[in-house]
């Protein structure tokens, strides 16, 4: 192997050889498995590095760090790292979602500008498996409209395939959208990404009418009573919080500091304010009822992720058997 005929990927091999196991491992950490494996391959073809080869496989390495000094970075990589140390698992799930949708193109982006009977009527014929598939690629409300005209015999069929989606292979999504390119003229998106999952069917099911997600969740109880009732849980809100007796509430409200609960209150209505303030002491209750007339302009979403997050203590409690959710507001302990 002459110094001249060295490919890039050559003199890689040789400068990690040079450098040892524990740095060679280190750099690899930095490399996507791809870029692991072709380095890794041309190294199992070395058996002797002669000193001149060395000499001038650093000396280009010394070479291009001084023609491109800086940092070199993959951006988009950092910024997830970033977004998912980002304190506060609520928080940081908004974000990464508000930067995927602002950095990756949207599959079947087609399909969300479409009237939901429309898609339903090109979808109804198709297998559960892909009507769920697709569903899952669109904004919940959207989702919603579409899944609400489709045949009501394959509903609880669609909605519990789309709480078993996890995430897609560009090939699958490809050819689905090729499928639907014959008959919409779809233009594809080929990232890859990850759709569906219970979330997406919470999101859904909140947003029907009709009592239209009962009827679906006792169907879909029927399949997978498991299934059906993790998602119950998850559509448990703040709100319906209000229906607890004051012990059970009592109980959640331990757990939570009044500044907290203060900003869970903002959008509240006022019977599940009268709920929470009859079930904590008088003084608590004056203080918050002063914060709440002094507070100024709040972000909607900041009210929203506290209101998920005292949720979330509910439904820790309830699964650590303390106290029962229901739409009865049940208190029994199990």
């Amino acid at each position: 192997m002459a110094i001249e005929t060295l490919t890039g990927l050559n003199k890689v091999a040789i400068l990690l050889i040079c450098l040892g196991e524990e740095a060679a491992s280190r750099i690899f950490a930095e490399l996507s498995d791809d870029e692991v494996r072709q380095v890794t391959n041309v190294m199992a073809t070395i058996e002797h590095i002669p000193s001149e080869m060395k000499e001038r496989v650093f000396a280009s390495y010394y070479e291009s760090q001084n023609q491109f000094k800086g940092i070199f970075v993959k951006g988009g990589d950092f910024a997830k790292r970033a977004i998912t140390a980002t304190p506060g698992e609520l928080r940081s799930d908004f974000l990464m979602d508000q930067f995927i949708s602002g950095t990756e193109s949207k599959s079947l982006e087609t399909i969300s500008l479409m009237a939901p009977r429309m898609v339903a009527g090109l979808l109804k014929q198709e297998h559960p498996q892909t009507v769920a598939l697709i569903l899952s690629t669109q904004h919940v409300e959207h989702a919603c409209e579409i899944l609400t005209h489709l045949p009501e015999n394959i509903r609880a069929d669609v909605t519990y395939r789309i709480s078993k989606i996890e995430k897609v292979s560009p090939e699958v999504l490809s050819r689905i959208e090729d499928a639907l390119n014959r008959e919409i003229g779809l233009v594809s998106g080929k990232s890859h990404k990850k759709v569906g999952g219970i979330d997406a069917v919470v999101g859904i099911l909140n947003h029907m009418k009709n009592n239209l997600d009962t009827d679906i969740l006792e169907e879909m109880e029927e399949t997978d009573p498991d299934m059906a009732e993790e998602i119950r849980k998850k559509m448990f809100t703040f709100e319906n919080l209000v229906a607890l007796e004051g012990r059970s509430l009592q109980m959640i409200l331990r757990e939570v500091n009044n500044d907290s609960l203060t900003l869970a209150l903002k959008t509240a209505s006022e019977e599940m304010k009268e709920k929470i303030f009859a079930n904590m002491s008088t003084r608590a209750a004056d203080m918050i009822k002063d914060d709440l007339d002094a507070m100024g302009p709040v972000r909607l979403s900041e009210v929203e992720l506290m209101q998920q997050t005292i949720v979330k203590i509910a439904i820790k409690l309830e699964e650590e058997g303390k106290l029962v959710l229901g739409s009865g507001g049940g208190d029994e302990l199990v």
